[in-house]
Order: C-alpha cells, then sequence, then structure tokens
C-alpha cells in the first residue's frame, strides 16, 4: 500500500516537472517568433493627369437629312440602304416629264424674247438715223428706244425662267447632299412626294470621324485647374469605353468647348471626335469617356488598398519607419485616380505604404518589409514625367 503510493507520488511529481519544461521552451519559442511580414509600396513623387469619366452618346459628325425640292411622283430608287454614298450620288428619280416640257417652254420663250429684242434695237437704230436727219421727231426716237430696253429686260426674264426650268428639271433627280452611309428610305417607287416636305426621304451620316457630347461640372472643372495645372487643348488626347466596358481602340481629341454655362444645370458641352473607320460606332450608342482636366506636379499616388478610415471616417495610411516599426499616418486625399488615391499632404516620397498585412500590425510593431512596384510604375498610363 505504501509503495503504491509512493510510486504515485513520483509521477506526480514527475509529469510536474515535464509539465514546467514544456512551458519554458514554448514560452521560448514564442519570444524568439520572427517579426511578421507585410508590403509595402516606396511611393514616388510625379506629374499627374487628372482625368474626368463622363458619360455621352456618339454623334455623326454630319447629317443631312434628304427632302425633294419639286413635287412629283418617284420612279426609280437609286442607293442600296445603309450602304455608303459620295456627294452628288444619285439617290431618287421623279417623274421628269413636266419639268422637260416647262424648259422646252422656257426656252421658246426666251427665243420670242430675243426676237422681239432684235427688232426693237433695229427700230431704235433706224429713227437714230432719221432723227439725226431731222426727219423725225425725237418723241418717235425716244419711243424707239424705250421699246428698245423694254424687250432687252424681257430677255433678261426670259433667261431667269429658263434657268429656273433647268435647275427644277435637274432637281427631278435627288442627289446626295454630302458623304455617308444612307439610312432606310422612306418613299417607294410610285409615291407622290413635295417640296419641302416635312419627311424626309432618307437621312445620310457621315461616320468617320464621329463625335461624342458630354457635359462637365462647370465648379468641377475649375476645382481641378486650380489644383493643377491646366492642359492645352491640342494635347488633351481622350479615350473611350463602350457600354460593354471595353476599351476603344482608337483615341479621340477634344475638338470644342461650349464657350457658355448652362444656366439651368451648371454645366459646360465638350465635343470629342474619335476616328471611326471601321465604323464601330454607330450615333446613339452609349459611352464613357476619360477626359484630362490638369496636371499636378509632384503627386503622390498612393494605391487604395493602403488606405483606410478611421472611427470618424477620415483616411489613414501605415507606413514603415526607417527603424522598420508601423507608423499612422492622417491623409489629405484630393481625389481617385484609377486604382489610387491622388494624396495631397500626408505622405512623402520614399515613404513605405503598407499595401498587404495591414490586418496582422498594429502601431509601433516591428515588422518586416517586403517591396512591391511603386505606386508610379503602376499608374504610367495616367501620369506623365
Amino acid at each position: 500500500m505504501r509503495t503504491t503510493a509512493n510510486f504515485a507520488l513520483r509521477a506526480l511529481a514527475a509529469s510536474a516537472v515535464c509539465g514546467m519544461l514544456l512551458g519554458a521552451t514554448a514560452s521560448a519559442q514564442q519570444g524568439s517568433a520572427p517579426p511578421p511580414t507585410v508590403t509595402v509600396v516606396t511611393l514616388e513623387a510625379s506629374d499627374v493627369t487628372l482625368t474626368a469619366k463622363l458619360p455621352g452618346r456618339v454623334e455623326a459628325s454630319r447629317m443631312a437629312e434628304v427632302r425633294p425640292q419639286v413635287s412629283g411622283i418617284i420612279t426609280e430608287r437609286l442607293f442600296e440602304e445603309g450602304k455608303p454614298v459620295a456627294a452628288g450620288d444619285a439617290l431618287y428619280k421623279i417623274n421628269s416629264a413636266s419639268y422637260a416640257a416647262q424648259k422646252a417652254a422656257a426656252e421658246a420663250a426666251l427665243a420670242q424674247a430675243q426676237a422681239s429684242l432684235n427688232s426693237a434695237e433695229r427700230e431704235a437704230a433706224r429713227q437714230q438715223q432719221l432723227r439725226s436727219r431731222a426727219v423725225t421727231s425725237q418723241q418717235v426716237l425716244d419711243d424707239a428706244l424705250g421699246a428698245r430696253d423694254v424687250a432687252a429686260a424681257a430677255v433678261k426674264v426670259a433667261e431667269a425662267n429658263l434657268m429656273s426650268a433647268r435647275i427644277d428639271l435637274e432637281r427631278t433627280t435627288i442627289r446626295a447632299p454630302i458623304s455617308g452611309v444612307t439610312g432606310l428610305s422612306q418613299t417607294s417607287e410610285g409615291a407622290l412626294v413635295t417640296s419641302g416636305q416635312a419627311t424626309a426621304l432618307t437621312v445620310i451620316r457621315k461616320l468617320d470621324p464621329v463625335y461624342v457630347d458630354v457635359t462637365q461640372s462647370a465648379a468641377e472643372m475649375l476645382r481641378w485647374r486650380r489644383a493643377g495645372a491646366a492642359l492645352e487643348e491640342d494635347n488633351q488626347v481622350v479615350t473611350l469605353r463602350l457600354a460593354d466596358g471595353e476599351l476603344y481602340e482608337h483615341a479621340g481629341h477634344l475638338s470644342a468647348a461650349e464657350p457658355h454655362v448652362d444656366e439651368q444645370t451648371g454645366t459646360i458641352l465638350l465635343r470629342l471626335d474619335f476616328p471611326n473607320p471601321e465604323q464601330f460606332l454607330l450615333p446613339g450608342m452609349y459611352v464613357e469617356v476619360e477626359v484630362p482636366q490638369a496636371v499636378v506636379r509632384n503627386a503622390i499616388l498612393a494605391p487604395q488598398e493602403g488606405v483606410t478610415r478611421d472611427r470618424r471616417g477620415r483616411p489613414v495610411a501605415m507606413v514603415v519607419t526607417p527603424e522598420n516599426t508601423v507608423e499612422t499616418r492622417a491623409l489629405d486625399i484630393q481625389r481617385d485616380q484609377g486604382a489610387f488615391w491622388v494624396v495631397e499632404d500626408g505622405l512623402n516620397p520614399g515613404d513605405r505604404l503598407i499595401v498587404e498585412g495591414l490586418q496582422k500590425i498594429a502601431p509601433g510593431m516591428t515588422v518586416q518589409a517586403e517591396e512591391r512596384p511603386a505606386a508610379t510604375d503602376q499608374a504610367a498610363p495616367d501620369s506623365e514625367g
């Protein structure tokens, strides 16, 4: 009995000693654990082009509604719907019989007026000779000269009537006023059309280049321009994104800006032009354009994943100091630029911004930093310099 008790006491003591040894070993291992690893970006200053993303719709650079200038029956359609035409190409034919007859009548009237003028000129010359010999009176001469002038005026009227008849006859062939792509025909052979009718026969649109009209807040434009140097219009290369999110392969330019602020909306109308050789952009299509606004000199671009918010909603970031400790910075952010924030205050060139591993660190903690490509390298498409 006593032997059994002694054995139990020895076993308990041995277990206690083992537990103490294991605890000491764990404490030693914990105390020698390496600092947590974080991923950092070393920030650099660069000139950044600020851009604005604005919605808009595609417009044809030129558009002409084709209407008849004379009345008559359509006898022929001479174009294929939806196909390109050149300025001056024949589109429709109107029955020209009556207009050809009017032209013939005008030619006959001109010939008659010219004959009357010739007769009046001969009579005026004869009366001048008679008057020079005092054979006739001055009144008779004046009447002959007046008749000659009236006949000359009648010739001019007849010539104008003939010109008008020729124009009307030419207008029986309806031609394309501009080069472009035709729409659907709104009439057919046998239809009666009238001069200047409200309904267009078809519409021609020039699709290369195309315009994109967008509006921008005047206040926002002023704010961005004050924040940086304004761009020259000739240097404003504009990119376009389609409704499906794809980037359009051709860059555009700012062609004009309305020198007027809309009183109702407080916006300015901007007109952009884009090459469209494949006619991929069609009028009415919804797009989003990215328009350069200003250049910020020596700007700091901070990756958005490295910026968080404190309890009051203010932007903050954590950086690794030269001593490899974590430091919190309060930031003053101007705006976003793609996947980055344009930081006005709080970060400096050379700061190592923590972008990964934020969940396992705290201010003052010692960390091990691993470098990632710099923010300005990743933002190259939106930066200058």
